[in-house]
């Protein structure tokens, strides 16, 4: 017999949002680091409210929300507010209940707006860096470096002449017809972009199409490929060997530990500087290489050049998964906490794989 199409609603829901979530889902083990390591962060997150006052969204489920947003590739807050309001999922994962109201978009980016102002993007990343450790999945001793261009949050219009006064910016309007920019050179020492100034305009190689950009830079071990420390610069010629030695002193013990790398880090002065912090450098050669066979002869030299290609896997997964091939922020500190969070979710998904799938 052919059942009814008919629909009632139901006054009252029996099954709890816990219940409703199966126990292999890729959320759970997740969702247990999560909270671990914002326990470790209570401390400062009751330094960052004041006691008394009108209470905000629970820091907490602030960094949960953006999480999310991250795991599942949400394009804008306004989207991520819709889902939290109907998925379910969305809503145990964060902690908010069946029926708990979800807060307005503005009022989620005002609060979004206090996180993005501290180190809550460091310590949150140094907390996932501890359990990380204490799963011994972190290797002391062999690492791998390198950097990626990330578009900026502006336009080529955007990128006018420094001694330009904003009166005859405005002047332009920005439409096409009104904007002229052949036969007019254009570089960063004499334009800049209005909109985000720290963007610099790069390319990625010879041939290849200039854009406003940051240098985003990433030091992973070589056991797991998990990402041990982050910087955001300036896209200069210089940047990703500046940021190699800034994360090198940063993040790598110097009891002889080898630091993997492209051939744009066979610079003279970087393994120089390297070779002075008892780090052996690992980076392939040019055809005028300072390297020689002290180095190049040794079977780790091998491992180094095959695992040092991991590094690609994070970068990839940080611009496809976590929306960082075009940036959504503006300002250098912004965009680095914001790669530094993305760091941290793509470590929660490598060690989830790690630590719950392989026993």
């Amino acid at each position: 017999m052919r059942g009814g199409d008919h629909h009632q609603d139901g006054l009252f829901s029996y099954v709890s949002l816990e219940s409703r979530i199966p126990q292999n889902h890729p959320l759970r083990p997740i969702r247990k680091m999560v909270n671990q390591a914002l326990k470790g962060l209570e401390p400062v997150f009751a330094r960052m409210y004041a006691d008394d006052g009108r209470r905000s969204i629970p820091p907490e489920r602030l960094l949960r929300a953006l999480l999310l947003q991250i795991l599942y590739s949400i394009p804008s807050e306004r989207k991520l507010i819709e889902h939290l309001d109907y998925n379910l999922l969305f809503r145990w994962f964060v902690g908010l209940g069946v029926d708990d109201e979800v807060w307005h978009p503005t009022t989620f980016t005002k609060n979004r707006d206090r996180l993005l102002e501290g180190e809550i993007a460091d310590l949150f990343f140094a907390e996932i860096g501890k359990q990380a450790k204490a799963g011994k999945l972190l290797s002391r001793e062999h690492f791998t470096v390198d950097g990626t261009l990330i578009e900026a949050c502006a336009s080529l219009k955007s990128f006018r002449a420094k001694d330009e006064s904003d009166d005859e910016a405005d002047q332009s309007g920005g439409r096409n017809p009104q904007v002229d920019f052949h036969c007019e050179k254009r570089t960063n020492a004499t334009h800049e972009s209005k909109t985000d100034p720290d963007a610099m305009l790069a390319r990625k190689g010879n041939g290849k199409e200039a854009k406003l950009s940051y240098a985003g830079h990433l030091l992973t071990d070589n056991r797991h490929g998990l990402i041990v420390d982050t910087e955001v610069t300036k896209a200069t010629g210089t940047a990703e060997c500046e940021a190699a030695v800034t994360m090198a002193e940063r993040s790598v013990p110097h009891a002889r530990a080898t630091m993997g790398a492209d051939k744009g880090y066979d610079r003279p002065a970087l393994i120089e500087t390297l070779r002075a912090m008892d780090i052996t450098p690992h980076v392939a050669c040019k055809q005028n290489t300072t390297l020689d066979e002290r180095t190049t002869r040794h079977e780790g030299y091998a491992i180094s050049q095959r695992r040092r290609k991991m590094i690609e896997e994070c970068f990839g997964w940080m611009k496809v998964v976590g929306l960082l091939r075009k940036l959504r922020h503006r300002g250098r500190e912004k965009v680095a906490w914001i790669f530094r969070f993305t760091a941290a979710a793509y470590n929660l998904v490598r060690m989830r794989r790690l630590l719950y799938e392989t026993g």
